[in-house]
């Protein structure tokens, strides 16, 4: 019988194992990239030097805690050998992996053994249960299922924080997970050897059994949630720094524009007095006169829209970004009529339209040559709230899900359309998002203060 557990134990750790190994590669495949070829050797060389460390473990008595630290370096170095993507970011993506098989499993393992024994001694009346073999491996099993299950879910909502971010930040985070993944080996390495958790030599096996295994539990549990805490953290500061630079940037662009536009407005207020100056020039022919008069003007003056929307801020903002759609062979389509009574702040205002004009840009700038390229922005009053809606081409290949696309440049990615919600939802809007077939379309709804006017404002 002993034999035949031990063969049937191995057995159900390298299924188990594999199980894992799919998972992981999932996992790896979503925020990385590896190619098919790559993803069964990484699986294949994984699994057998898991299995050679096993096998090395149980036939010399290698101790647990190196048996460990050797399995976290060499998953480590599968990961970074097999897939592609940042050095940084695959350090993060196995050190992930690794944490989550660790802590799970210990967690679980300690919960169940918890329950098992809490039954044996409550419900079926045995004074001194015990976790026999058999039911060590029973609740392995359930454990590893777990451990699975954790990284399915890691694999579909952990997207957004492989995106977007630094080397540096990848590194930042990577580290401390490794080291906490260490202290817990070390950790549950001195507990079962008696350094941590002994018996007081006064209470009974069922005593001692479970308070060593909820001190386990309660050290994995804290252990999840310290490292849960930190990756969300650091994500959610990440995103908030980005966001409060391009604020700060974007402060100093609209003021810019507006120095620039209001320079306009009193040059446009003097154009009389010019006219009457270059009449008075041309009557006394005075010809070089006249032509350094207007290569002065030239110098001061620059090609205007006139009065767009009403607000100089956000007319400044719209003459730059046509130029720039003009300048990337961008077909322009506007009709915009802001309602008096919008009761937005002429910052927010900015920062909302600024970002989606940018975001418009950028999506038809990443077109090829030979693929139609245009911007479709419309506005107006509905009721009682403002409806904005600007459509725009995008590369066919590109696809929108979980709040960002697929585009090649991930450093900024998705730092305009979160000002854009950020500004919407401080109004209580709504914003809805949809793209397909070459085209992307955001439409914004927000309530107004009080009933929107017939304002004849278009650009």
């Amino acid at each position: 019988m002993k034999q035949m557990l031990d063969y049937a134990d191995i057995i159900i750790e390298a299924v188990l194992y594999l199980g894992f190994l799919w998972a992981a590669v999932l996992f790896c495949k979503k925020q990385l990239a590896v190619s098919k070829k790559k993803k069964w050797l990484f699986a294949s060389l994984s699994f057998l030097g898991w299995l050679l460390l096993s096998l090395a473990n149980r036939r010399y008595f290698m101790l647990h805690i190196f048996f460990r630290i050797w399995n976290h370096i060499f998953f480590l170095g599968m990961v970074l050998l097999f897939f592609q993507g940042e050095r940084e970011k695959k350090c993060l993506a196995a050190s992930l992996l690794m944490t989550v098989n660790t802590l799970v499993a210990h967690f679980f393992a300690a919960l169940l053994s918890c329950l098992y024994l809490v039954f044996e001694h409550t419900i079926k009346k045995i004074p001194e249960p015990f976790l026999g073999e058999w039911e060590t491996a029973a609740i392995n099993v359930a454990s590893f299922v777990m451990v699975i299950l954790a990284v399915r879910w890691m694999t579909k909502h952990m997207g957004a924080v492989f995106y977007g971010k630094t080397r540096k930040w990848y590194f930042i985070v990577a580290l401390p997970l490794l080291i906490m993944l260490t202290t817990f080996d070390v950790a549950v390495w001195g507990a079962t050897n008696g350094i941590m958790v002994q018996s007081s030599g006064n209470r009974s096996l069922y005593f001692d059994q479970l308070v060593s295994h909820t001190e386990f539990g309660v050290l994995a549990a804290l252990s999840m949630f310290a490292a849960g805490i930190y990756v969300f953290g650091m994500d959610r500061l990440y995103l908030e720094q980005k966001k409060s630079s391009q604020y700060q940037s974007q402060i100093a662009v609209y003021q810019m524009l507006q120095e620039q536009y209001s320079q306009s407005e009193r040059l446009r207020h003097d154009m009389k007095n010019h006219v009457i100056a270059l009449s008075g020039l041309f009557q006394e022919k005075e010809w070089e006169k006249m032509g350094e008069y207007l290569r002065h003007m030239e110098g001061s003056v620059r090609k205007d829209g006139g009065d767009l929307t009403g607000n100089k801020a956000v007319d400044a903002i719209f003459y730059q970004k046509q130029k720039q759609a003009e300048r990337k062979n961008v077909v322009w389509d506007c009709d915009l009529q802001i309602p008096r009574e919008l009761g937005m702040q002429e910052f927010d205002l900015c920062v909302l339209l600024g970002n989606l004009l940018d975001n418009a840009l950028e999506a038809c700038e990443r077109q090829r040559n030979d693929e139609c390229r245009f911007i479709r922005i419309q506005g107006n009053a509905v009721k009682k709230c403002f409806l904005l809606e600007v459509k725009n081409s995008m590369a066919q290949t590109e696809t929108y899900k979980g709040g960002v696309t697929n585009k090649k440049n991930s450093r900024e990615h998705g730092i305009g359309l979160l000002n854009v919600r950020d500004v919407v939802q401080r109004y209580h809007g709504a914003i809805n998002v949809e793209a397909g077939q070459g085209v992307f379309v955001i439409s914004i709804l927000i309530p107004t203060k009080e009933a929107a006017h017939d304002v004849k404002q278009a650009v």
